[in-house]
């Protein structure tokens, strides 16, 4: 009795883009960022803070990172999720309370 072996090479090639299993953004035809988009269901302050908005390199080649979630936490100790998009006014208004020490180090209270 003789086994019969599939004789196939594996060669490291370009993915068509034709056979990925989901469409990307572009083919989505998507209104807005993937990282803009707020979730229906609700979220923790630690899962907010593990998306990211942005993770691509811009037009010089530098790689940029932004957060979907700004994580603040106010002098009560409250801590809030402020999403880059629509809470970005809340988010300039902290920034602007920012304040530096005579050391050079920032004091956001």
């Amino acid at each position: 009795m003789k086994t019969q072996q599939k004789s196939e090479i594996d060669q490291p090639v370009s993915i068509d883009k034709h056979t990925k299993a989901e469409p990307s953004v572009k083919e989505r035809n998507l209104t807005v960022n993937p990282g803009d988009v707020i979730a229906e269901k609700p979220q923790s302050i630690q899962e907010r803070a593990k998306q990211i908005a942005v993770d691509s390199p811009d037009i010089t080649g530098d790689w940029i990172k932004v957060p979907t979630y700004f994580i603040v936490e106010y002098p009560n100790g409250e801590k809030k999720a402020l999403h880059h998009v629509r809470d970005a006014k809340q988010i300039s208004d902290v920034i602007r309370q920012a304040r530096v020490d005579e050391n050079g180090n920032r004091i956001w209270w």
